[in-house]
Parts: C-alpha cells; structure tokens; sequence
C-alpha cells in the first residue's frame, strides 16, 4: 500500500470512532474504512480473465462456508466454556476459604504435636502473602511491583474475572481487606474489546483509588531545602508520579478530541496499551488459574524448562560450528599436504549439516478465550 493509501487511514480517523460510544457507530466506521479500502483493490480481479475471475468467485463462496461454520465453532466454544466454568466454581471459593483463612485443613499428626509443644510461636490463619507472593513469581507482573506496593499486596485476599458482554471484553477484579493505603476494598480493570478474536483493544477502564493521606503509592513526595538566606524557611514540597503496581488501574488513554495524533505519541500510546493488556491477560490467564503453582514457584520452574531447552539447542549448534571449524581446519591441513604430495588421492571434504533456525518458544500470551463468567 502506498504512503498517500496509509495517509488516509490515519489515527484522527480512529480516534474519532473510538470516541463514539455507540458500538454500532464504531462498527460502521470500521467497515466503511475497510469498504474503502478493498475499493482501492478492486482492480485485480477486474484484470482477471473471465475464467479465472469466476475460479476466485468460488473460492469466495467456499470461504463464505467456512466462515458460518467458524461462526458456529465459537458460538459452541462460549457454551462449552460457561458449562465447565460453573465446575470451577466451587474449587476458586475452597481455594479463597483456604488462603484467608476462613476454614483449615487436616494436618498430619506430627505438625499436630509440634503446634502444641511450641507455645511460642503465633497462630497463622491462612496463608499468608499467598497473592503477592504469586504475582511477584511472574516476570511479567513482577517487573510493576515496587519494594513499596508489597505492603499494600499483602492485604490481597483474592483475584476474579468475569467476561463481559456489553461492551465486549473482561474484568479483573481484586479484593482486598481493610488496610492503612487506601479504602477500596475492591479494584477493578475493565477491558473493553473491538474484536476478542483478534484481539483488539478499545480502552481500558480502570477503579479510582481513594488513598489515605500520605499513603498514595503511585507518587513520592519530594522536599527540597530553601536557600541559605530565603525569605521562607519552610522545606519546598514537590509531588511526583512513581512506578507503582497500583498505575495498573490508571491505563493509558485513547484521547477524545479531534486532534491529530503525531506518529511517535500513537507510537508510545500503542506501546503502552500493548503491555497494559499484557499484564491483564497474565493474570486472567496464568496468574488466577495456576495462582498455587506461581506461589511455589513450580509455574517458574516450567517456563524455565522450556528457555533450557532452547539454551541447549543453542550448545548444539556451537558444538556443529566448532566441529565444523575442526573440519575445516583438517581440510586446510589436507590442501597443504596435497600441494606437497600431488600423486597422492585428493580427499573429499566431509560436508557438516548444520542446524536449521532456532525454534521459536511460544510466549504464552495468547490463551484460551476467556468463559462466560470466571469467578475465582
């Protein structure tokens, strides 16, 4: 496509449609766009012969079929999913009674006897940090949590989602007890979809925090001295924004005027809107399902499995190179004796295969579409 073809599907365009919150709105203008854009294509099959041409008509028709059955195929997916999702249920709630607490489990006779002979030490209810644990696990969510948050993560009772159906999408939803940073006792963030399949993103929404004075984890309070000699002596305050696990749900926005974007601010808003969702489907789809297995660390151990076998795949191909350095170097070795002794038979060079392209490990980030309703 051209560069005046690219001109005219420009971010204002989008951004215009996005602004709209009717969704049959937004659909419209996408396919008019499209409409548009397939106009500009129109002459291929106008070049076509007119066997040919009616070759491709039904090829059409064949991909029209496939499509009504890839329609059927997700409309059973959803059902299938919701179906084993009411299965889930109960083990999410004996999985949230559990780490808070709110009922024990059966210990073996001998944790029994050590309980009772150690006075000393407290009783523990639950397990604790089991949440901020989990999620410190994943090197996608680990990355966002600061020294900081982890006082606020501790009081993390519990992690849900839910499919949403107007507009399309999922939300997290993350509980917490009463703590001494903020008085939410639950956070949200909403991902509002054009096309799940795709996917592709419209905005994301997420809960407001209402911290307690001087507890506001996502800024730092900087004091500066005066000068020597200043009218005022009073220390200078200064309020910055900080990383923190908690700008989670402040997401990066799409803007609402009309105003064209420059490249490189839809290049950053892009990238932001990326890992944003980046982070959220981890926690929907690995952090909430497995949230044991990242607490023990046995989910870390599995990702490592796969990164050492592509290290080791790595040690192989360095091996064939240095076998075939050898080789050449006893091939050199080989010329030299045949220009010293030209009667004797010429060998041939071993021909050493190597490797093909490293393997590509698959980062996981595309799922299993999420179920009708999820509460974990």
């Amino acid at each position: 496509m051209s560069n005046d073809k690219a001109d005219n599907f420009n971010v204002s365009d989008l951004t215009a449609a996005l602004k709209d919150e009717d969704r049959a709105g937004l659909v419209n203008a996408l396919k008019n766009k499209l409409q548009n854009l397939a106009g500009q294509h129109s002459d291929v099959l106008e070049n076509l012969t007119p066997k040919i041409r009616r070759r491709v008509e039904v090829l059409r028709e064949i991909q029209g079929k496939h499509d009504e059955i890839e329609s059927k195929f997700r409309e059973e997916r959803a059902a299938l999913e919701a179906k084993y999702q009411k299965l889930y249920q109960p083990l999410y709630t004996k999985r949230y009674e559990i780490v808070n607490g709110a009922t024990d489990v059966e210990g073996a006779p001998e944790d029994a006897k050590m309980d009772q002979g150690d006075e000393k030490t407290a009783e523990e209810k639950g397990v604790p940090s089991f949440w901020l644990t989990a999620l410190k696990n994943n090197d996608v969510i680990s990355e966002e949590i600061t020294e900081r948050d982890e006082g606020a993560l501790i009081y993390l009772k519990d992690i849900k989602w839910c499919k949403i159906e107007e507009p399309k999408g999922f939300k997290l939803e993350f509980f917490f007890d009463q703590n001494p940073y903020f008085k939410n006792t639950l956070l949200t963030k909403a991902y509002h979809m054009i096309d799940e399949d795709e996917p592709l993103l419209e905005k994301a929404i997420g809960t407001e925090i209402d911290w307690y004075p001087g507890k506001c984890l996502t800024q730092k309070i900087l004091k500066k001295k005066p000068k020597k000699g200043a009218k005022n002596a009073k220390p200078i305050t200064k309020t910055e924004d900080c990383e923190s696990f908690f700008n989670f749900f402040n997401p990066p926005q799409v803007p609402d005027d009309d105003e064209d974007i420059d490249e490189d601010r839809a290049e950053e808003l892009q990238n932001l809107m990326e890992q944003d969702y980046d982070i959220g489907s981890t926690i929907r789809e690995k952090i909430i399902p497995h949230a044991v297995s990242w607490f023990t660390g046995e989910a870390i151990e599995g990702e490592e499995f796969e990164i050492d076998n592509d290290d080791e795949d790595d040690i192989d191909e360095d091996e064939d190179e240095d076998e075939e350095d050898d080789e050449d170097d006893e091939e050199e070795d080989d010329d030299e004796d045949e220009e010293e002794e030209v009667s004797k038979t010429k060998k041939k060079p071993s021909v050493l295969h190597k490797k093909g392209g490293r393997p590509q490990l698959n980062d996981g980030q595309q799922g299993e579409r999420p179920p009708e309703c999820k509460q974990q």
